[in-house]
């Protein structure tokens, strides 16, 4: 019985080392998602910024045409005011104009704001675009590290797992069907007895159960977890005889 104890026990370290390595490798996806949306925040701040640019581009253009509208409308109207026969009429006309002259200033004033913020946007997108080329060049290789790790990590679960079909092969048909059940819902799924006390709950067996494992050395199930548990002297070697 104490053999096949032992053949679980490997098993079992072998499962431990299994789950050890995933738990360690699952935290460099993670690291390498929040890495991907720092450099994905700061790629939309540049997108947000063009996009502003070409929003001041189009406003511009519009006061351009606009200005320019303005002055040709202008220039008519001066032609025509000579040909004005009444004064009333001369006077309406030469406020329009004169209305007209202002809008142009106040158009082309608005304009001089409009290049004005948009040489700065530019700007800002040049310090933008340097900001993200130096944080991408340390954040891809630190991305690139990650993933060296994770692949490193899928390598050795794959080591493992292979060493795992040999281990599992020297197991017991019905221990090992019992563990597998359990391994599924919890690990470690066998664990020892210490002085009656479940090492997996820390719940005290029934005497009688504890005294039947110290006896035959071999297992049982713990009411209280449903663990595969033993007597820890089963995986004790025995002294050598003088």
């Amino acid at each position: 019985m104490r053999e096949k104890l032992k053949a679980l026990a490997e098993l079992q370290k072998v499962d431990l080392e299994v789950a050890s390595l995933r738990k360690a490798a699952d935290v460099h996806p993670r690291q390498i998602s929040e890495l991907e949306r720092e450099l994905g925040v700061a790629r939309n701040g540049i997108e947000a910024e063009r996009t502003r640019v070409a929003d001041l581009e189009k406003q511009k253009a519009l006061l351009e045409q606009n200005i320019t509208d303005e002055k040709d409308k202008v220039k008519k109207w001066e032609q025509r005011l000579s040909d004005q026969r009444s004064t009333r009429e001369y006077s309406a006309l030469a406020r329009e104009i004169d209305i007209a002259k202002k809008g142009i200033l106040t158009q082309s004033e608005a304009l001089t704001e409009k290049v004005k913020e948009l040489g700065q946007a530019r700007e800002a997108i040049k310090g933008k675009e340097a900001d993200y080329a130096t944080k991408q060049q340390g954040l891809s290789g630190r991305m690139t590290e990650l993933r060296g790790k994770l692949g490193e990590s899928e390598s050795q679960v794959k080591e493992l797992e292979g060493r795992r079909a040999e281990v599992a092969a020297n197991v017991d048909a019905t221990l090992l069907r019992r563990y597998e059940v359990i391994r599924k819902k919890k690990l470690p799924a066998m664990v020892g007895v210490v002085a009656g006390t479940c090492q997996g709950c820390n719940m005290n067996l029934p005497p009688q159960m504890y005294n039947m494992l110290r006896t035959s050395l071999g297992t049982d199930v713990c009411p209280s977890c449903n663990r595969i548990i033993f007597a820890i002297e089963a995986l004790q070697e025995k002294p050598a005889e003088k």
